[in-house]
């Protein structure tokens, strides 16, 4: 390709980019405006009797400024609103070009030149050297591009990722080179992707939480899910549970605390476990059945090496374990040992058989995720407002500044891409009833199976022709057993 389009460049003019702009468009209201009180004055002029009979009109030139300013900074202000995807653009502009400046990443020299209104000559700084670096937006990403070109700056322009995110508060998605530059991919307005509770379904192996960001648990099995009180980590993992439900999935319950979800007893009976002895005994029989269907799956006739339970027609398995830290900090040594087993053994081999952890845990303490058992999740949420530790518990060690926001369900999430993003859960709307929602998603997938078997029963029966059919002579026969 002999030329693509890599956005605008950025000029060192730019580094004044809001106040030359904000002047281009001040000026000519401000002067339209001063016509319009001025205008009897100009239309009559006769420049040889004005100068004769010159008197200054303080009321007419105080009013004609006063209000002229006042229309002028309001047009900036409508602008402002108006246009400020606009505006947030020649900012993002301006804080690249000073961050050039800042950081020197220009080089400089001294030249000769004539001065104004002599024939002597001066030296005046000139920029030799400064970085091709392009901004462009596209698709709610920001993509910049930095050239390649041998310069001494080189080096350090590969390790402006964190810098790029972090001044112009976006996540960094990506970094990857392409025909002689680095391309930093941003992703720009995170809270614009934010869904309803209603559009996260579950569906094909994946169950979107954000317009970019989808749970795709055949690839990412597990999930974790931290969260500071109040943070929104129960109407989350109630999110969740909705879904899971309305795919038809086997949805147990472990709420050792008896609370919140311990209350979807109601709707999902049997399913439900609060108490130690429950627990483990579902976690036990969990890990049987896991190894069960492992066995099955292979005695099956289209079984395939390296297909998993969604190819045979499998239906996936949930597990929810809320608390899980406090649960453990309740058991003795060997009840500890005990339930740590059954975990390591469904975090490991839980993805083929189709066997899905969702852990909670208001702190998630790395003493009862060590042996690689914290890297098996491969979907980890944190919401609310963490401290440092909890951070590093939750992603590992990470080069990632963690903002604060005062804004229930906003936090971040490692969603595989090697990258952590910053993340909103989807939106429940006040009052919502989560109760009667998964009792609803519940009625409907057993109708929905209802339905198939009493068509699959049909369709036999009619293939089956009633067991008898008559024969070209006239006579009937019945087919074999």
């Amino acid at each position: 390709m002999l030329w693509k389009y890599r956005g605008v460049r950025i000029r060192p003019r730019m580094r004044n980019n809001v106040m030359i702009t904000g002047t281009i468009l001040f000026v000519p209201v401000f002067l339209l405006s001063m016509f319009f009180f001025w205008r009897d004055h100009l239309i009559q002029l006769d420049v040889v009797e004005t100068v004769k009979h010159f008197e200054w009109n303080m009321s007419l030139i105080i009013k004609s400024v006063v209000c002229s300013v006042s229309i002028g900074i309001g047009s900036l202000y409508v602008a402002y609103l108006a246009f400020n995807g606009f505006y947030e653009k020649i900012k993002h502009r301006q804080m690249l070009a000073r961050m050039i400046f800042s950081n020197k990443f220009y080089e400089k020299d001294s030249v000769k030149v004539k001065k104004l209104f002599s024939n002597d000559l001066g030296t005046k700084e000139k920029i030799t050297y400064f970085p091709r670096m392009y901004y462009q937006v596209k698709n709610n990403h920001i993509y910049i591009r930095i050239a390649m070109d041998m310069s001494r700056f080189q080096n350090r322009f590969l390790d402006l990722g964190k810098d790029l995110e972090n001044g112009l508060f976006c996540d960094l998605v990506n970094k990857e080179m392409e025909e002689g530059f680095v391309c930093f991919k941003l992703l720009y307005d995170v809270s614009k992707n934010r869904i309803s509770i209603d559009e996260a379904v579950a569906k094909d192996g994946a169950l979107p939480l954000m317009k970019h960001v989808s749970w795709k648990f055949d690839k990412l099995p597990h999930m974790l899910i931290s969260g500071s009180t109040g943070g929104g980590k129960t109407y989350f993992m109630l999110t969740v549970i909705k879904a899971c439900v309305g795919l038809g999935a086997d949805v147990k319950i472990l709420d050792p605390k008896n609370a919140d979800l311990a209350d979807l007893e109601k709707v999902l009976p049997k399913r439900v476990y609060s108490q130690k002895n429950g627990i483990l005994m579902c976690l036990r029989k969990s890990v049987d059945g896991m190894m069960k269907r492992m066995d099955e799956m292979k005695k099956m006739p289209n079984y395939k090496t390296g297909e998993n339970y969604a190819y045979l027609g499998l239906k996936p398995v949930f597990i929810f374990f809320d608390e899980y830290v406090a649960f453990m900090d309740l058991l003795d040594m060997k009840e500890r040992n005990e339930a740590l087993s059954y975990m390591k053994q469904l975090v490991m081999l839980g993805r083929q058989a189709g066997y899905f952890l969702v852990l909670g845990a208001q702190r998630p303490d790395a003493k009862y995720l060590a042996d690689g058992i914290r890297d098996q999740f491969s979907f980890r949420v944190a919401l609310g407002n963490m401290s440092d530790t909890g951070y590093g518990m939750m992603f590992g060690d990470v080069d990632k500044t963690f903002m604060e926001k005062d804004v229930k369900g906003r936090g971040y999430a490692y969603v595989g891409t090697g990258s952590i993003l910053e993340f909103y859960s989807p939106i429940v709307p006040k009052g919502y009833d989560f109760m009667s929602s998964i009792k609803n998603a519940l009625v409907g997938v057993e109708g929905a199976q209802a339905t198939a078997v009493a068509s699959g029963s049909e369709s036999d029966q009619t293939a089956s022709g009633g067991g008898v059919s008559e024969a070209n002579d006239g006579t009937t026969t019945t087919p074999p057993c």
